[in-house]
């Protein structure tokens, strides 16, 4: 017994180091990703001088909210904050409910084509949004949906469905057969099986896949510029952004600033689902 302890003592001195390693090339990680955020912040209560300095300092010894009171004087900031609500929310709910019923239908059906409809969701991920952005405009075109929020909700939900439908499948696998023919028994209908039992099981990995639909959604810059195209009262916060944005004088302060108040929402949102999300990638992750 007294021989063993020496040689777990020593096989912990030689993991230490690795484990330090690890440790530390976390922390750097952490770093390189968290500075681009903390700059963003810093640069927003920055005074116009500071910004402007040739000589930046990660630092400032003179904070100011006039860059954000800036961005929250423009009249259009609270449409364009609103609509981004509205366009995450009405994308989240939508792809959430279709692909927790199409996982469900690809799992547990068998129907012909089902492995060449699965295969073509994970192809459909493959495809750059950009080279889709041409032809989605003239779809969006002759639905009549330019110049609307149904123009950034459709795109949106039809780009989250394939990484959700992929990613819930395996949740909606992971519940026994024999719990659903337990409810079938016990008188419950497939309908109440499915929105009673089975949802709530698979719930975390809703919550997961709505976290990639949500800032998908809320970040998008590429579908707000190409789709709405002469009415403003219908754009988001990303355009809000180009208000401060001139090429001949750009308001550097406004653009963190307003980037500040978008970060804001997501943050909030990662907050109220952080123990669920995490669940959910779990769960992913051992299916």
């Amino acid at each position: 017994m007294s021989s063993d302890r020496p040689r777990a003592h020593a096989r912990r001195f030689v993991r230490r180091p690795w484990r330090l390693a690890a440790e530390a090339s976390a922390l750097v990680i952490a770093v390189v990703v968290a500075f681009p955020l903390y700059w963003m912040v810093l640069s927003a209560f920055r005074p116009v001088g500071e910004i402007e300095s040739a000589e930046p300092r990660p630092w400032t010894l003179s904070p100011t909210l006039d860059s954000f009171r800036r961005v929250f004087e423009q009249q259009e900031f609270g449409r364009y904050f609103l609509n981004s609500l509205v366009v995450a929310g009405a994308v989240v709910l939508a792809s959430a409910i279709i692909a927790f019923l199409a996982a469900t239908a690809v799992t547990r059906f068998r129907f012909r084509f089902r492995t060449t409809l699965l295969i073509m969701f994970l192809v459909a991920q493959m495809v750059p949004v950009e080279a889709l952005t041409i032809p989605l405009f003239f779809v969006m075109r002759d639905l009549g949906q330019l110049n609307t929020l149904g123009a950034l909700i459709l795109p949106h939900i039809a780009f989250s469905l394939p990484f959700a439908i992929w990613m819930l499948r395996g949740f909606v696998k992971a519940v026994p057969e024999a719990l659903e023919e337990a409810a079938y028994l016990d008188g419950a209908s497939r309908t109440r099986f499915m929105w009673q039992i089975l949802f709530p099981l698979v719930f975390p990995g809703l919550v997961a896949t709505s976290v990639f639909s949500f800032i998908s959604a809320w970040n998008d810059f590429l579908f707000a510029k190409s789709f709405i195209i002469s009415d403003t009262s219908q754009s988001t916060l990303p355009m809000a952004l180009l208000v401060f944005y001139k090429p001949d004088d750009p308001d550097w302060g406004g653009v963190m600033a307003a980037s500040t108040v978008m970060t804001i929402p997501v943050l909030i949102f990662f907050v109220l689902v952080q123990r669920r999300l995490v669940s959910g990638l779990g769960g992913a992750v051992k299916d």
